[in-house]
């Protein structure tokens, strides 16, 4: 039986492909440090199990498709404390950042046409785009460079007449790189210029560590048309299993195209979203305790990650990832190795391998994201284990 190419042209996520593997381990008693994917450790908001037992509709019915009116105007106020005022008809709930994404590439691409996106970047976007027959045009970027990416010259070198949009994450998942008023502003007037989409995939919005200001691609108001925010409940209020997602845009035209998707889907879950309406009831107090804890977790990381001879990375400035180039020969390998043959006193440790992270054929091998959610004393040991496995690894191989 056949498969779609576009189906074929897409991988496993590099986050979930060693699940079979860690089951297995998990089997033989091993204990893994799991740093491969972004599922906070930190307690959700009680807000939203409140909203929960408090549910006392008889029907648990569809939600309307573009969103309950509850929740997109507790987004629509988070957005004017932020000082950025939108209508509520610019906002639309998805099912997760993801599905947000995955109806924006649909709505904006056409078999062939490209997007400008900065690698190493989070791989589902090669699935996102690829499902709608697009092309990824990579901006590379590299550890010793900082993983900078808003260079007016690095941008125009990559535009050409089938470039649609440019897309990135900020702050930065896999590097962490936090963008400043600057280079926010070069991205804008470089996509004004080009008649491109902006599109600011901006879910680790309060996970900074400098004392930046909470930023977004929304606050310049001469792209009205171009700017494109696509937000969530994951990250922000350890809420990864709400799936709670949202598309905000002032365009129109793009608006309408992406509420046939909405209406193709029906609704998103209703429950869901009327727990998520709850969380934007939290106060500043719960994100300054746990843009804290993130950063110490990160100098943990950053500081054992150091002592490990060989490894070259950078020190995020948000969200809770950070690559680094490992003294490996190849990241898939070593990570399957490390499931399959390692344990130090019955230990082991997950991380996504960064070739998954690159649309750049070859780059990426030795690479690893490493998702910095555990708790402080967890990542020392799971440091330690990496510095024991590598060394063990080197000896073998």
């Amino acid at each position: 039986m056949k498969v779609s190419q576009k189906a074929l042209a897409c991988n496993l996520s590099p986050m979930r492909k060693f699940y079979p593997y860690s089951v297995a381990a998990k089997q033989q008693g091993k204990k893994i440090y799991s740093l491969n994917i972004g599922q906070p450790d930190i307690a959700t908001p009680t807000a939203y199990f409140d909203a929960v037992k408090n549910f006392e509709l008889p029907v648990l019915a569809y939600a309307a498709s573009p969103g309950i009116p509850e929740l997109i105007k507790a987004i629509q106020h988070y957005y004017d404390n932020l000082g950025i005022h939108y209508e509520e008809s610019d906002i639309l709930i998805t099912t997760g950042g993801s599905e947000a994404l995955q109806m924006l590439m649909l709505s904006i691409l056409d078999p062939g046409d490209e997007i400008i996106i900065p690698e190493p970047f989070y791989p589902n976007y090669n699935t996102f785009v690829k499902s709608a027959g697009g092309v990824i045009r990579p901006l590379t970027t590299t550890p010793e460079e900082g993983y900078r990416y808003a260079v007016r010259e690095k941008l125009e070198a990559l535009v050409n007449d089938k470039t649609r949009a440019i897309m990135f994450t900020n702050p930065g998942n896999p590097t962490g790189v936090v963008l400043t008023p600057e280079e926010l502003r070069i991205i804008a007037d470089f996509a004004k210029e080009h008649d491109l989409y902006v599109i600011g995939d901006e879910v680790y919005r309060e996970f900074v560590y400098g004392g930046e200001k909470l930023a977004t691609i929304g606050a310049f108001e001469d792209i009205n048309e171009n700017a494109i925010i696509i937000d969530s409940v994951s990250k922000r209020f350890s809420a990864c299993g709400a799936r709670i997602g949202t598309i905000i845009t002032r365009n129109k035209l793009l608006q309408q195209q992406l509420l046939k998707f909405c209406q193709a889907r029906l609704s998103v879950a209703t429950l869901d979203q009327v727990a998520s309406t709850a969380l934007y009831s939290v106060g500043p107090e719960y994100f300054e305790a746990v843009r804290e804890e993130y950063k110490r977790r990160r100098d943990t990381c950053y500081a054992k990650l150091m002592q490990i001879p060989g490894v070259i990375a950078s020190a995020p400035q948000g969200a809770f990832y950070m690559m680094a180039a490992l003294p490996v020969d190849n990241a898939d390998t070593f990570q399957k190795w490390l499931l399959t043959d390692f344990d130090d006193n019955g230990d082991t440790v997950m991380f996504a391998p960064g070739e998954g992270f690159y649309a750049t054929p070859g780059r990426g091998l030795n690479e690893v994201r490493i998702a910095y959610v555990l708790k402080q004393e967890d990542l020392e040991r799971a440091m330690d284990v990496l510095a024991i496995a590598i060394k063990k690894y080197n000896e073998t191989h």
